[in-house]
């Protein structure tokens, strides 16, 4: 079958069709506008908790279990669409769980956050779409079971998860956003 000749192929040999060439411009699209509904919640956690600067808040880090989750596939030169797109979708997954936090320290904005969940859900449903279309390798996640929202000491160690939170999903949705701004040049 043709497609297993994709299993795993350099992407230079995917670059050049148009339905992945339309699938990279609509998700660069929703990637962009991911991450200013993520700034709108870092913004919103800077007026209201003064916690701005990442620099200032790394002690009280060590005491917190955050959730970090790398795209290291992205980067490799020797980059391949099967476990970058897994990473993302791995990775949306992760944050997705981890919004509860978010959506607990901040009730006044419970819109845009259940808003990101959905855009992140339907993101990762796109790429998972779009593996399958390819004949790569997909995993299939089981239906949502809301994790519970994590139990914090203070109040203020709530507040410094929420911030690095978003600061590490910001980081996150930048690197998936320059994989597929890469993709999409060549």
């Amino acid at each position: 079958a043709p497609w297993q000749a994709l299993h795993g192929a350099p992407l230079m040999e995917l670059s050049g069709d148009q339905d992945f060439q339309l699938f990279l411009q609509r998700n660069l699209e929703f990637t962009r506008k991911i991450r200013g509904d993520v700034a709108a919640l870092q913004r919103v956690v800077c007026d209201t908790f003064q916690l701005c600067k990442e620099d200032e808040l790394q002690l009280v880090r060590q005491d917190l279990d955050i959730t970090h989750v790398p795209l290291e596939q992205c980067h490799k030169r020797t980059f391949q669409a099967e476990t970058c797109f897994s990473q993302i979708r791995a990775g949306l997954r992760v944050y997705q769980g981890s919004l509860a936090t978010i959506q607990a320290l901040l009730p006044m904005h419970a819109g845009l956050v259940e808003t990101l969940q959905l855009d992140m859900a339907n993101l990762s449903s796109n790429i998972q779409q779009q593996m399958e279309d390819l004949g790569l390798a997909t995993v299939t996640y089981p239906s949502e079971n809301q994790d519970p929202v994590p139990t914090f000491s203070t109040q203020f160690h709530q507040q410094v998860s929420g911030f690095f939170i978003l600061a590490n999903f910001q980081r996150f949705l930048e690197t998936a956003y320059r994989a597929l701004r890469h993709l999409a040049s060549l």
